[in-house]
């Protein structure tokens, strides 16, 4: 052969100098974007909270996901969610990115993802909830969020920021193909055989309890509601509920009626109060990198 080539050469020829981002950003310019002025109005600490909410959902349900790598029960499904973790890692570097510039604090995404505790995370519990590996469950956490998120995604299209607008509008087309992957194959078990539906209806008893967590508001974020950056949880919900009604419908299972799990005087994770498992999640994720601190690869 006159040369060799794979296909990591091919992506870094086709992405060019922004090589070192997650492939599939879908922002021409990262650090133009990154970059840009606050909005008029918007205090920078509120943005840079709002985008490490954002981003830490997406950075930990990606890990979540990639925990299925090789444990997958089919090749096809370990590539799709592969390649589902992959889409949210390219929102998450973007959005941590974006909070490291505007917190001014000197930390880029790296700082961000792998030097901060437990309590300076502020995903939702549904994104570091664990599945122990039971498909199902997996399936289940991924209809909620993804339904969920691609609702939010969707409305901040519109953003006053043009980072989180940005991430929005590639965001929508991905999280629309993890929602119909998530939907098709509740529908594949929950109207299966009598054990896979009882399993189907056992994983979203599991993850229920974490779903009313995503519908609440906080201060930063009604802050930032009234500047035109974020928009109202809230909001989503009758548009999530309509997808939640339909799916199950279609796949022969109960809506759960469930107890939501509860606040510490009023604070949940995005005030960086979590479960017990983020810290498990933490642990795995950070441990190479707080091994060896500043290494490059």
């Amino acid at each position: 052969m006159e040369h060799e080539e794979n296909v990591y050469d091919a992506l870094t020829e086709q992405h060019g100098a922004d090589s070192q981002w997650a492939f599939g950003t879908g922002i021409e310019d990262v650090q133009a974007e990154i970059t840009s002025p606050v909005p008029d109005g918007v205090d920078p600490s509120d943005l840079a909270e709002y985008c490490l909410m954002l981003g830490d959902d997406a950075l930990i349900a990606g890990h979540r996901l990639s925990e299925w790598v090789s444990n997958a029960p089919e090749l096809e499904e370990e590539v799709a969610l592969a390649n589902t973790a992959l889409d949210l890692l390219g929102q998450a570097r973007v959005l941590l990115a974006r909070a490291g510039h505007v917190e001014g604090a000197g930390r880029d995404e790296d700082a961000l993802a792998y030097l901060r505790s437990e309590a300076q995370f502020r995903n939702v519990a549904l994104a570091e909830v664990g599945d122990d590996l039971d498909f199902a469950r997996a399936v289940a956490r991924l209809l909620i969020f993804s339904s969920w998120r691609l609702a939010l995604l969707q409305r901040l299209l519109g953003s006053a920021d043009p980072v989180i607008a940005a991430v929005a509008g590639k965001g929508v087309k991905e999280l629309a193909y993890h929602r119909d992957y998530a939907a098709r194959w509740t529908l594949r078990l929950g109207d299966g055989t009598e054990l896979s539906h009882a399993r189907m209806q056992a994983a979203l008893d599991g993850v229920w309890p974490y779903v009313e967590e995503l519908f609440r508001i906080s201060a930063v974020e009604r802050r930032l509601v009234e500047a035109g950056v974020a928009v109202d949880p809230a909001d989503t919900r009758a548009e999530v509920d309509a997808v939640f009604d339909e799916v199950l419908a279609a796949a022969t299972l109960q809506r759960p009626q469930l107890p939501p799990i509860g606040t510490i005087a009023g604070r949940g994770g995005r005030q960086g109060v979590h479960t017990e498992q983020l810290g498990h999640v933490l642990a795995e994720m950070q441990s190479l990198a707080r091994q060896h601190p500043g290494a490059t690869w």
